[in-house]
């Protein structure tokens, strides 16, 4: 008799097995760890670990100094790790554990309680996880009473999302993405696929308002690009699978920000933690979009180089959001993949929202497999405490560019700016055999110098960076450059015949022995929540109207030595001499160029060896 009740459970669970879709989150919520803490009533969020107790209260924060706690812990994308381990090893506890989650939650919390972009979060990751559970080989059933409670309050929820819908950007796609899964994963609550239709007219008009033509999504942060792109990709995935058909335009702004998401990977294959968001491993996206649009290019990236083929292009302009990469190649010819030098140059609008950090002329620099010269990050939205870390992570001073009379180059507020904001352009790139050359310009509204930002890529090699500040009065300039986490306390400051060089962990940065390089304290935060130490280089020139630096950064391996430099500098015509030392041979490398207006002419390089 018992054998012919589980028999008829399973069947019946089968039966209810509801209709697949397809999980594009799936691969970043496998942790066992994380489902075995929420069996214990532990959970991760926003950095940090807590125990809440048992029975789980959602009625109460367990951080109220830090809401994203809170917004993180309603999402429930432990329920995926839940899920997947249940998969994994057939434990009953994983999916007991979520069904008891789920229905505290249900009971505890009205609907409306939160935000329509918190609650579609959680709708994705409960409709997720209850198909994952389902599916398993070991599932055998929910608990009496348990689908139609979930049932009602997804239906709930799902209205609430769509009286509520975000007027525009990424909150806005989020919540349009969740009414097309529910759709599709739900179609009882859609028989006349109306909500589909809606769902996904409006998706296509967020996107061609929210990604703009080169690529770049209208926030400007990298990490927030990635998190829209998976959405978009989503809808492509599924639209395949239950065959809708999407319009050519859709395909191709698509197609255009998966290769921004493409050349703003890092060659360590991770992504700069640019204008607040954080670092991370986007490569299953890129991986799924080489599917989605047969592309090779995308497949080589996503796998480091060990499938498809390479990318044509190395450096690669992005002209409406601002965004310029260069990158000495992709692994060709017996070159590692992750051993190649790489730099994004930031000379583009604030971005929309209250994402943009004030942050013009900045850059990010890594390679041998690591970053070397970092952004910071964005820690935290929070302002409570004594010390105000958005402001401090948001802020001119935490990035690396040039910081005017200690001054943000926008007045800082906690989300959107309430005034004018500093703005910036590029003033040419320039290609030769030899050089990638990129210029800049940025003006504030809260003084009166202008920065200009050139950057020379010198043979795939090395950085030649020249910041000319400009003002009819006397500043405080402050030239910036952000060190990794793994260089704390691991540097030191040599003073040459010509030079003054910070040497660290793989990179020399050499300054005209007439600047006094110091090291400071500073911060870096790859996630939310999570800060570390590092050590920034400043370079301060006092009291003139106008100042120029000149850079040199110099990635190096053991068996190198930095280089020296000398200026020599006319009206107009500026020349480098750059010396270089290797084992057996001195090289001398020659950059010169002349200055009309603000562009670069005549520009010459050339290089000389000599045996010793």
């Amino acid at each position: 008799m018992l054998l012919l009740e589980t028999a008829e459970i399973r069947n019946n669970a089968r039966r209810a097995r509801p209709r697949r879709v397809f999980c594009v989150t799936e691969k970043t919520r496998q942790s066992s760890e994380t489902a075995g803490d929420a069996i214990r009533g532990i959970f991760t969020n926003a950095g940090l670990r807590l125990d809440p107790g048992k029975p789980v209260d959602f009625s109460q924060n367990p951080l109220p100094t830090d809401e994203e706690w809170q917004i993180e812990w309603f999402k429930f994308y432990f329920g995926l790790d839940l899920a997947h381990t249940f998969d994994l090893t057939g434990e009953e506890r994983f999916l007991r554990t979520w069904e008891q989650l789920v229905r505290a939650f249900i009971r505890q919390v009205p609907i409306g309680f939160d935000s329509s972009d918190v609650a579609a979060r959680r709708v994705q990751n409960w409709i997720y996880a209850r198909q994952k559970f389902s599916h398993s080989l070991w599932f055998e059933g929910f608990s009496r009473g348990f689908e139609e409670e979930l049932g009602r309050s997804l239906k709930g929820q799902i209205s609430f999302i769509r009286e509520n819908l975000t007027s525009e950007r990424n909150h806005r796609t989020l919540e349009l993405y969740t009414l097309f899964i529910a759709a599709l994963a739900l179609p009882e609550l859609d028989p006349e696929k109306e909500l589909l239709g809606f769902a996904l007219k409006n998706l296509q008009q967020n996107l061609l308002t929210d990604i703009r033509p080169d690529g770049v999504h209208r926030e400007q942060s990298t990490d927030y690009h990635l998190i829209v792109l998976r959405s978009f990709l989503g809808v492509k995935k599924n639209a395949g699978m239950f065959g809708l058909q999407l319009p050519e335009i859709f395909d191709r702004r698509l197609e255009r920000a998966c290769e921004f998401a493409m050349h703003i990977h890092r060659p360590d294959g991770l992504i700069p933690a640019l204008s607040d968001g954080d670092t991370g491993d986007f490569s299953d996206l890129l991986i799924l979009a080489a599917e989605l649009f047969g592309r090779t290019d995308f497949l080589y990236a996503g796998t480091r180089g060990k499938s498809g083929r390479p990318p044509r292009r190395r450096n690669v302009s992005f002209e409406k959001g601002g965004y310029y990469i260069q990158r000495s190649g992709w692994g060709q010819k017996n070159k590692d993949f992750r051993s190649q030098r790489f730099l994004v140059f930031d000379c583009g609008p604030l971005g929309d929202g209250g994402h943009g950090h004030y942050d013009l002329l900045n850059l990010e620099i890594g390679a041998f497999g690591k970053p070397l010269i970092v952004d910071p990050g964005r820690y935290t939205y929070s302002e409570e405490g004594p010390v105000n870390w958005r402001r401090f992570f948001k802020g001119t001073k935490a990035h690396n560019t040039v910081c005017v009379d200690g001054l943000d180059q926008t007045a800082y507020y906690r989300g959107k700016p309430k005034g004018p904001v500093a703005s910036g352009k590029l003033i040419e790139r320039i290609e030769t055999d030899n050089l990638d050359i990129l210029s800049g310009k940025a003006f504030s509204q809260l003084y009166n110098a202008s920065h200009t930002r050139r950057i020379f890529f010198v043979r795939g090699r090395y950085w030649v960076i020249w910041d000319r500040l400009e003002s009819p009065d006397p500043h405080r300039y402050d030239l910036r450059f952000h060190l990794t986490p793994e260089t704390w306390n691991h540097f030191r400051l040599e003073t040459g015949e010509t030079n003054r060089t910070v040497l660290t962990g793989g990179v020399a940065l050499v300054f005209e022995k007439q600047k006094n390089p110091v090291i400071e304290p500073g911060w870096y935060s790859p996630e939310y929540g999570v800060k570390h130490r590092i050590p920034c280089v400043s370079v301060v020139e006092k009291d003139g109207a106008s100042a120029d630096f000149f850079t040199i950064v110099y990635p190096f391996e053991k068996r190198e030595r930095a280089p020296e430099f000398e200026v020599f500098s006319g009206p107009k015509d500026i020349r480098l001499e750059v010396a270089r030392k290797a084992e057996g041979t001195d090289r001398k490398e020659v950059l010169g160029w002349k200055l009309e207006g603000e562009t670069l002419k005549d520009i010459f390089f050339e290089t000389r060896e000599v045996k010793r």
